[in-house]
């Protein structure tokens, strides 16, 4: 990989601070990831709900590596930005399929990933996440691995002894080669606030309505929020919404928000 690279890696993991954290509108193709750098993003990152999605395949390992690689790639040369692109368990059946991925990444042009535990035994993410880590530092990149954590998001074990579940499983990783934390499924002050202090690396939290503002998780500790799936999520609520409203009503109000044609257009026209 070229200095570049590296060089693009190192800025993207000095944007991961509680004093300004990093606040991510997780896009799935060219056009969403060209709008966030348009509206000043520093970084974009890909949502591995929303890239599957426009994909034709379902979330949750079910998407074909390649595919996902061919999405990654597309993104990360469209925006002269950072890109960190989630790839779910890792698109692969056993750590050394981790680390193929993951070159394959950096070949895309990604220089962070988020990679999920969800059901797996912590060790054996562990050892997925010390293949990331193997993988990249054989392509000469200190690549941002961001280590969800799904205690919370699957309400994975006794809540009572959740939090201290969820740092075994945080201090696990970033033993393993991790860059930060993401707890995806709770955002109650209080929560955030101790799993910033148990965990020594930046944290990650997933948002939506309803949750408290980036300046308030950052106060809380807090290093990088983001809106993971639910954008794309919000804009096929607008498909619906504006096909049910056609096919009732024969209205068309659902689209009063759109956004201009041409503004769009021009976004890919370079």
């Amino acid at each position: 990989m070229t200095t570049a690279t590296a060089a693009r890696a190192l800025a993207f993991a000095a944007l991961h601070t509680p004093a300004s954290p990093l606040a991510l509108a997780n896009a799935w193709d060219v056009a969403g990831a060209r709008l966030v750098e348009a509206a000043g993003a520093p970084a974009v990152a890909t949502t591995s709900a929303g890239v599957a999605w426009s994909l034709g395949s379902p979330d949750g390992d079910a998407l074909a590596r390649d595919r996902a690689l061919e999405l990654i790639a597309r993104v990360a040369a469209a925006v002269s930005v950072p890109v960190t692109a989630d790839i779910e368990g890792g698109f692969a059946t056993d750590p050394a399929g981790v680390g193929e991925t993951v070159t394959g990444v950096l070949a895309a042009g990604a220089v962070g990933i988020n990679i999920e535990d969800g059901n797996r035994a912590p060790a054996d993410h562990a050892d997925r996440i010390a293949a990331a880590r193997a993988a990249a530092e054989a392509a000469g990149v200190p690549l941002y691995i961001n280590a969800r954590v799904d205690t919370y998001l699957f309400g994975l074990g006794d809540p009572d002894t959740r939090l201290d579940a969820t740092l075994a499983r945080a201090a696990a990783y970033l033993r393993a080669g991790a860059s930060g934390i993401f707890v995806p499924g709770v955002t109650d002050p209080a929560t955030v606030a101790e799993l910033a202090k148990g965990i020594d690396a930046p944290l990650n939290v997933l948002v939506g309505p309803g949750a408290p503002t980036v300046a308030e998780l950052g106060a809380l500790g807090a290093a990088r929020v983001s809106l993971g799936s639910a954008v794309a999520q919000a804009a096929y609520a607008v498909v619906r919404r504006a096909t049910e409203e056609l096919l009732t009503t024969g209205t068309y109000d659902a689209l009063s928000d759109s956004l201009p044609y041409g503004e769009l257009n021009g976004l890919l026209d370079r």
